[in-house]
């Protein structure tokens, strides 16, 4: 398959309300850097409106902001050419203590717990601030519950999922409404030989079981809406992780999780990213 990409110049206010817009719009993926966004989309999308919708945009910038507050290219990339696109972004990480990050081109590091993600399908490579908090956490507080059963709501690239099963989690689960993300999320799972992960297209309203752990990296609009239904899943004594949230929106979902009945455990911020640990 080959893919859109654009090139995006945006003032850095604006920038995170264009990534969730992006996101809906099916875009796979966003390499950021200062100013500057690459965003990549499958071939299969409706490109014109793609264009339309970030003329509009530009437009309404350009007019509250200033000229240049939003410019943009596009060009279809062949097939052959996508890994080495990624390639250029796309560099080893270490998270937490116990954790390194890196695409399938690079050799494992050696007495850290790998995670071998392919970043060409779907969001979740580690290196956004989000992705690396949960991993964080994930890590730290893994070792305080249960390791029965762990759920990644809003799976991406399965990366979350795929961490719990190497840290010892017997039964993991990832959903996601994304049918893009879920086959991203089993390629990543046999590159990773985790061969265990239960991987389903769907939302936490189609799961009938209760997790020990919950990790939930998507916006805090969702999660708000969510708050029943992740309260519900909770095991008593379970760890629920949840990111994707702005500074000034985390009281809105730590008060919705206290209406369902979950206590503030943490508030872990990186950047402009808050993520909230909640236990049952």
């Amino acid at each position: 398959m080959s893919y859109y990409e654009f090139t995006i110049h945006i003032l850095s206010p604006f920038k995170e309300a264009l990534i969730r817009r992006l996101t809906a719009a099916r875009c796979l993926g966003v390499i950021e850097q200062d100013e500057m966004m690459t965003a990549y989309f499958p071939e299969t999308v409706d490109i014109k409106t793609i264009v339309h919708d970030l003329s509009l945009i530009k437009a309404l910038l350009n007019a509250s902001s200033g000229p240049e507050s939003l410019t943009f290219t596009h060009s279809l990339i062949p097939e052959q050419d996508w890994n080495e696109t990624w390639k250029k972004g796309f560099d080893p990480i270490d998270v937490a203590d116990h954790f390194t990050v890196l695409p399938p081109w690079e050799a494992p590091r050696k007495n850290r717990i790998n995670l071998v993600i392919d970043p060409a399908m779907a969001f979740g490579t580690g290196h956004h601030e989000t992705t690396r908090s949960c991993l964080e956490l994930l890590d730290r507080y893994a070792p305080k519950v249960n390791k029965d059963r762990f759920l990644d709501l809003g799976t991406g690239t399965g990366i979350l999922a795929i961490a719990a099963a190497k840290l010892g989690f017997r039964q993991v689960t990832g959903v996601d409404t994304d049918g893009l993300a879920v086959d991203a999320a089993k390629k990543n799972i046999e590159l990773n030989h985790s061969g265990d992960i239960d991987i389903r297209e769907g939302s936490i309203a189609d799961l009938g079981e209760a997790y020990d752990f919950i990790a939930a990296n998507i916006i805090s609009g969702v999660l708000v809406a969510l708050a029943p239904q992740l309260a519900s899943h909770l095991k008593p004594g379970g760890i629920a992780v949840l990111s994707g949230i702005l500074i000034g929106q985390d009281e809105e979902v730590i008060k919705a999780m206290a209406e369902a009945g979950l206590k503030l455990a943490e508030r872990y911020i990186d950047g402009k990213w808050v993520s909230l640990v909640f236990s049952h």
